[in-house]
């Protein structure tokens, strides 16, 4: 396996968070071409972005010609895969380009949708701004890198710092022993210059001495020859004078002549002009000729400047070279000056390196001890590099182990990418199953609001209801004061047939007590049919044929248990009156006369209707016992609701 590093650089990166923090950093982003032709020849583009300060900060791209695909068509991009690298390159160098500027065209963002420890992915994304809104050219999924990754990647840094270490310690140790041989080398050109100085100093002292005796003599001599030359240059000035006033007089006369000879030559020239003025006449005929070949003339120039155009770019890249050349040139004598100065210095030096010298003696003898001293930590660092060679050694074969591991995921992510396949085909499936949901899901909502409206109308039937159920408690109320009316005129009727037997066959027909003994029978065995307000002062047929018209009766049923005592004490008791105790309800043995058990049992949802409940006994004292209706359960339903409320007229 090959790997080509494409690009390594830092790169600033905006960070955004899941918090919504954004932070600013620089990010070394890693290109590499890897190419491998065992067992298939194929390149994968690795991108892997890492900080310098934060060794734990890796995130991972593998880019195959299968992946770029997809990426290809996701993205739209216009790019092969060779060609990929080189684009993305270019966009990383404008993000570079832009870095220093307020508000940067291009910009390069890192959004991580979790934490670091979620091994979330991360998108990079290069986008670039325009004055209408952030285009993203390109946008790269990144995925942090695991422990295996991240002990890769720093075991790959730990060995290129100690590389790094070695070749350092080799340059320390030859600096060292050039530094060594340069200060013998110094202190020996030292000594014979110092000795070359005193030579130089006495020559110059001699030198002096005789330069300034023989400048004295110079200086007396010029001064004679001075005014000697001055005599001379006055006596030639007075000559040229009068020689130059002869000249003038001379040339004055020969520009008169001159003049006279002029005007004969303008004359003759007139003459020329008008002769000339026909020759013009005749040239301009033949000057249309010449344009028209002046014209050709121009199109073959046109073409040979093209050629000389070429030529001149040849010409001024190897005028560039030149140019070069001459910099190379005028740097080289630069570098020869300073080298010149550089020599001057050293003499200046030379004397201060004298009072040095001794100061430099003692400061050998305190490095020669430290020198012992680094000896020891050197051998120290030896012990530690050698168990570090051990390490680095032990870290090869964890590599070799992982190179192996990655074979097994190659040939684990084909198969992935079979399954992705078919489970593609399976969501297509389930989005169509979804789009029929979905279509059902609007049908059960137009009839939840229908259910709704259907709702609504019957909680106002049960407020109806509710109304209805009050005026029949009203009706029950009445019915039971009537009834207690009707016990006492029974008592006191059955006082006056005690007193006087003979008028009991005159009172049964028209006497309350055959109104009584022919309703309690009915109260007990149920009511089936509307009760009017007139009951206790109606004449009722047979209790056998009120139970046949109320096994006949439709509609729910509400019992009236009329549990009426009868006690030993009460002698009076006629046997011609009906006894109402086996009429009613014997709640300790579970019977219930009237209504079906179906009726009686408790609901949540059932409304308490107090109904009628009378038992009429006779107490020691003689006073009756109040009556009241007991407990029923009323279904819910709005139907019996109708029917139960149709017994009871308002």
């Amino acid at each position: 396996m090959a790997a080509e590093t494409l690009f390594s650089q830092l790169v600033p990166v905006q960070v955004k968070g899941q918090g919504g923090h954004d932070r600013r950093i620089n990010v070394r982003v890693s290109i590499e071409l890897q190419s491998t032709t065992n067992p298939i020849h194929r390149k994968d583009l690795v991108v892997r972005l890492t900080e310098d300060s934060d060794p734990f900060f890796l995130y991972n791209l593998v880019i195959s010609e299968e992946d770029f695909q997809s990426l290809k068509l996701q993205q739209s991009l216009l790019v092969d895969f060779s060609a990929f690298p080189q684009r993305f390159i270019d966009l990383l160098q404008h993000c570079i380009q832009e870095q220093n500027k307020d508000i940067p065209r291009f910009l390069l963002q890192l959004i991580s949708s979790g934490s670091s420890l979620d091994h979330a992915p991360s998108f990079l994304n290069v986008v670039e701004t325009n004055p209408f809104k952030h285009l993203t050219h390109l946008s790269l999924k990144f995925l942090p890198g695991n422990d295996t990754e991240i002990k890769k990647f720093l075991a790959t840094c730990l060995k290129c710092v100690k590389e790094e270490k070695l070749q350092l310690e080799q340059k320390l140790s030859k600096t060292e022993e050039d530094l060594k041989r340069q200060l013998s080398y110094t202190q020996q050109s030292l000594s014979e210059k110092s000795r070359e100085l005193d030579k130089l100093r006495n020559d110059l002292t001699s030198r002096t001495a005789s330069l300034t005796s023989k400048h004295n003599q110079e200086l007396a001599y010029e001064k004679e020859k001075a005014l000697q030359t001055q005599v001379q240059y006055q006596q030639q000035n007075e000559q040229q004078k009068r020689d130059l006033e002869s000249l003038h007089q001379k040339t004055v006369q020969q520009l008169q002549t001159r003049l006279n000879e002029l005007e004969i030559a303008n004359k003759e020239l007139m003459e020329k002009r008008y002769k000339g003025d026909s020759t013009v006449r005749e040239l301009k005929s033949k000057l249309s000729g010449i344009e028209d070949e002046c014209q050709r003339a121009k199109q073959e120039v046109l073409s040979l400047r093209r050629e000389n155009a070429t030529l001149d770019a040849e010409c001024h890249e190897k005028e560039k070279q030149v140019n070069q050349l001459q910099m190379r040139v005028a740097v080289l004598e630069q570098e020869i000056k300073d080298k010149d100065q550089l020599v001057m210095k050293t003499r200046e030096v030379l004397d201060v390196t004298q009072e040095q010298k001794a100061s430099l003696e003692e400061n050998t003898e305190k490095k020669q001890i430290e020198i012992g001293k680094l000896e020891g930590t050197l051998k120290s660092l030896s012990a530690e590099l050698l168990k570090a060679n051990e390490i680095i050694k032990k870290l090869q074969g964890d590599v070799k182990t992982l190179m192996n591991k990655l074979k097994l995921k190659n040939t684990v992510t084909i198969q992935q990418e079979k399954l992705l396949a078919e489970r593609e085909e399976k969501l297509q499936k389930e989005h169509k199953e979804l789009q029929q949901a979905e279509s059902t899901l609007r049908g059960k909502e137009q009839e939840v609001c229908r259910l709704q409206e259907q709702l609504e109308t019957t909680v106002q039937k049960l407020e109806e209801s509710k109304q209805l159920l009050k005026t029949n408690e009203n009706v029950i109320t009445w019915l039971n004061k009537q009834l207690n009316e009707i016990q006492m005129t029974r008592k006191q009727d059955m006082l006056g047939t005690s007193t006087s037997p003979s008028n009991i066959t005159t009172r049964t027909g028209s006497s309350p007590h055959s109104m009584a003994d022919s309703r309690i029978p009915f109260l007990g065995s149920g009511l089936s049919y509307p009760i009017s307000p007139l009951l206790p002062f109606q004449n009722f047929p047979d209790t056998a044929f009120v139970k046949s018209t109320n096994q006949q009766a439709l509609g729910a049923k509400v019992q009236f248990n009329m549990q009426l005592q009868e006690t030993n004490k009460c002698p009076e008791a006629q046997p011609g009156i009906p006894v109402l105790g086996n009429h009613s309800t014997n709640k300790e043995n579970g019977e219930n006369l009237g209504l079906d058990a179906k009726y009686l049992k408790k609901r949540e949802d059932s409304i308490p209707l107090r109904g009628l409940s009378q038992n009429t006994s006779h107490n020691p004292a003689g006073q009756p016992k109040s009556t009241a209706l007991k407990n029923t359960q009323i279904p819910s339903k709005p139907g019996a609701l109708s029917r139960t409320s149709a017994y009871f007229p308002g």
